[in-house]
C-alpha cells in the first residue's frame, strides 16, 4: 500500500511540474512503461552508465518523455538516473557570434550541428561515469529565454556514479547527408541566405566529426517520430506560446512572433526531414505520432502485437 501511494505521489508531482492532463499517465503507462522496464533491466550489473539517446523533432514531446522515463527509473526501479538535453550545451552567444563572423552569419542562430559544444557534453558524460567518492559533476544548462548558457556557478551538481543517462535532442543520431543532397536549397532561408551552401556544408561536416563520436557512445536509441515536417512548425509555435505564458525572468523572455518563428524553424528543416526519413530503421524503439502528437503505433523489442 505504501509503495502504491509513493508511485501515485511521484506521478502526480510529474503532472504538476509538466502541466499535463491526468490522462497523460494512461498513455505513458501503455507506451513508455514497458520501455522503462527494459532500460532498467539493461542497467543492472553494468560497469558504466547506460546512455540512452532520444530523438524527436521540435515540439514532439521528447523532453517530457525523457523526464518521465528518468523519474520512473528513479522511483520505480531505484536507479540513479539523469535527464540531459543537447540544448543545454549550445555554444554561448559570444561563441556563436564569433562563429558567425568567421564561418557564416546563420551560425549565430542556435540549433544546427556546429552550434553545440559537443566536447563539453562528452566531458560531462565522462565525469558522470566516475567512480564513487568523486566530486559532484556540474551539468551545463542553457537559458533559451536569454539565448545564452547559464553561468557555470548556476549549473546543477550531480553526484556520480549514475546507472543511466537519458540524453534528448532534435538532431541526435543524425548522420551526414551525401554531398549531392546539399546542392539544392530546401527552403527560402537556404536559397536566400545560404546560396553558396557554406552553412549547410559546415553543419554536415560537423555531423561527421564530434557528433558522430557522441552517437557512438549511445547504447539505446528511442525516437518520437512526427508524421511530417509540416506539423513541426505548428508544434514549435505551441512551445513558443507556452514560453510566452510562463513567468517572466530578469531581462525579459525572448519570445518570437510568427514570422520570426517561421524563419527560425527553417534552420531545422533540412535535418528534421533527413532524420524522419533515415533514422527509424536504426532506432531501438520508434513511437509514431499523429498530427496531435498522440502515439498511434510503435515498434521495437518487446512491443506487444
Amino acid at each position: 500500500m505504501g509503495k502504491d501511494r509513493a508511485a501515485a505521489g511521484w506521478r502526480a508531482r510529474f503532472l504538476q511540474q509538466q502541466v499535463l492532463p491526468a490522462d497523460y499517465l494512461d498513455e505513458a503507462g501503455r507506451w513508455f512503461d514497458p520501455v522503462a522496464v527494459q532500460l532498467a533491466a539493461h542497467c543492472f550489473g553494468a560497469s558504466r552508465p547506460l546512455l540512452v539517446g532520444i530523438n524527436g523533432a521540435q515540439g514532439s514531446g521528447k523532453t517530457t518523455l525523457s523526464d518521465y522515463l528518468c523519474q520512473w527509473l528513479v522511483q520505480e526501479a531505484g536507479l540513479r538516473a539523469l535527464s540531459l538535453s543537447i540544448d543545454d550545451v549550445y555554444l554561448t552567444r559570444t561563441e556563436r557570434q564569433q562563429l558567425a563572423a568567421q564561418v557564416h552569419p546563420l551560425l549565430l542562430t542556435r540549433g544546427v550541428p556546429g552550434t553545440h559544444d559537443v566536447p563539453l557534453l562528452l566531458q560531462t558524460l565522462d565525469a558522470l561515469g566516475s567512480a564513487p567518492g568523486t566530486l559532484p559533476v556540474a551539468a551545463p544548462r542553457f537559458d533559451k529565454a536569454r539565448d545564452d548558457r547559464l553561468p557555470a556557478a548556476q549549473w546543477p551538481r550531480v553526484q556520480p556514479p549514475l546507472d543511466i543517462i537519458l540524453l534528448e535532442g532534435w538532431c541526435l543520431g543524425a548522420r551526414p547527408q551525401a554531398p549531392e543532397a546539399l546542392a539544392t536549397p530546401c527552403n527560402a532561408l537556404e536559397r536566400e541566405e545560404d546560396s553558396d551552401g557554406r552553412w549547410r556544408r559546415y553543419a554536415n561536416d560537423c555531423l561527421a566529426g564530434a557528433y558522430a563520436r557522441l552517437h557512438q557512445r549511445v547504447d539505446r536509441w528511442l525516437m518520437l517520430r512526427a508524421p511530417s515536417f509540416d506539423e513541426v512548425l505548428r508544434w514549435r509555435s505551441e512551445q513558443e506560446r507556452k514560453l510566452a505564458a510562463g513567468p517572466r525572468r530578469a531581462g525579459g523572455n525572448r519570445v518570437m512572433d510568427e514570422p520570426a518563428l517561421a524563419r527560425f524553424v527553417q534552420h531545422y528543416e533540412r535535418l528534421t526531414r533527413h532524420c524522419l526519413a533515415t533514422l527509424p530503421p536504426r532506432m531501438d524503439v520508434v513511437w509514431e505520432l499523429d498530427r496531435e502528437r498522440q502515439i498511434s503505433a510503435w515498434r521495437g523489442p518487446g512491443v506487444p502485437a
